[in-house]
């Protein structure tokens, strides 16, 4: 009897085995714990502590899985998002001036915002204000903002007086680094080797510190990770509270949270053939990112990787349960994911750049007023280093193409208050 409460309780139905609920949460873990490192470094570079930035990810990631687990009821994964971190770290800390407290505080206002319209039908009306191209486009931008951050921490892309950018010196063993570990992330993902995203980060740490790209290290203790997040764990800052660009920060980052999700876990629901879990997983998603500033982390999604674990036979919550509890053993090899460098992370910031780019195939160019503005959106992110701008040129530019077409009933009401209010925080910043 209580065994069938607790299958109950995960969505765990007669059709479904254990042991391939077993095996998906140990597929999933593999093919997704780089995160742990690589939001930590992204995060990092914010000013947040870096082993401290590691617990944050691993706690968002163990309330998420368990969520999804026993609320969404689904074999989804829950980790902080690729893509939101940068947004995070390069455009509200960076661009926008706040600090890293403060932008933490933005996250929890926004999962508890993004819960109100999840629990709500708020969802389907701002999800259909905002048209397709602009929507894809936002996540292509960001890939290319991923691949140029990618592209910089590796060394292969520096900075130049005239042109701005050029390549870099290939007799600097970090590239060099960077360069190998690339080249074997692409064999082991275009293979399909589950973990290979891992798998070539730790090879790439292990090259490094052959080539002697990095310096041998002290060792670092399990103490200092906890005493680093205790540095973390519930610094909100409500100094910015009361700042326009603190609001418009709010509002930027729900959309793309919004975005990002809907379509992750409607095509993920999809593919196992239970439509019916998406609104509890979109609900589980809202109250797990109003936990993710407060544990330290920039804020969470259903993992794309989630797949791997959908493909090996995961069809409840019994998979993230199991992909939680992986995580939990993680803890105790944080003092070494320390040791690992730039140059073995940076590789796969470039992958995952390459992933979300692909995008750009669902996105309609045969329409100018349509692809134009989406267009400005892909590369104003990268070439301002902004994501925020990136966006503002797009959406300011799309009802005025609109309208220069006679079509300015196209576009819905609410991205017409949109495009004002980008305008409007370019003409204050002009002013500051």
């Amino acid at each position: 009897m209580k065994g069938g409460l607790w299958s109950r309780s995960l969505g765990f139905k007669p059709e479904h085995h254990w042991k391939k609920e077993v095996a998906a949460g140990a597929i999933s873990y593999f093919s997704v714990v780089y995160i742990v490192m690589v939001n930590a470094t992204i995060l990092a570079d914010a000013g947040i502590p870096l082993q401290g930035a590691m617990l944050g990810t691993l706690l968002t990631s163990i309330i998420g899985c368990l969520l999804m687990a026993f609320g969404g009821k689904s074999p989804m994964v829950v980790v902080p998002g690729m893509g939101i971190n940068a947004f995070f770290t390069y455009t509200l800390v960076h661009s926008m001036k706040l600090s890293w407290q403060e932008a933490l505080m933005v996250v929890t206002i926004t999962g508890i915002l993004f819960a109100v319209v999840a629990f709500t039908s708020l969802y389907k009306l701002i999800s259909q204000a905002i048209p397709h191209n602009l929507q894809h486009g936002i996540t292509v931008g960001i890939g290319l903002f991923l691949t140029f951050i990618g592209l910089q921490k590796s060394g292969i892309v520096i900075a130049h007086q005239t042109t701005f950018v050029a390549i870099g010196h290939f007799n600097d063993p970090k590239v060099i680094t960077a360069c190998v570990t690339l080249l074997l992330a692409i064999v082991l993902f275009v293979r399909n080797v589950q973990g290979g995203l891992l798998i070539s980060i730790l090879a790439g740490t292990g090259l490094a510190y052959v080539l002697g790209a990095v310096e041998p290290t002290s060792g670092v203790r399990t103490s200092e990770t906890v005493r680093q997040y205790g540095q973390l764990f519930g610094e909100l800052s409500f100094s910015g509270i009361v700042s326009v660009a603190f609001w418009i920060a709010v509002f930027l980052l729900l959309l793309i949270v919004l975005f990002e999700n809907i379509g992750m876990i409607a095509a993920q629901t999809n593919m196992i053939g239970r439509p019916d879990t998406f609104k509890n997983s979109l609900r589980v998603l809202a109250v797990t990112n109003i936990f993710a500033g407060i544990l330290g982390s920039s804020p969470a999604v259903a993992a794309a990787e989630s797949t791997a674990g959908i493909a090996a036979g995961g069809r409840s919550g019994a998979t993230p349960l199991v992909t939680a509890i992986l995580f939990g053993a993680t803890f105790f090899f944080i003092p070494l994911l320390a040791y690992i460098p730039d140059s073995a992370i940076a590789p796969v910031l470039i992958i995952i750049g390459g992933l979300m780019v692909q995008n750009v195939r669902e996105m309609d160019f045969s329409d100018f007023t349509e692809a134009f503005p989406a267009f400005l959106v892909m590369v104003m992110m990268p070439f301002t280093y902004s994501i925020v701008d990136g966006m503002a040129f797009g959406f300011i530019a799309y009802p005025v193409a609109k309208l220069a077409a006679g079509r300015g009933k196209e576009v819905p009401v609410a991205l017409y208050i949109i495009s004002v209010l980008f305008v409007a925080n370019f003409v204050l910043h002009s002013l500051v």
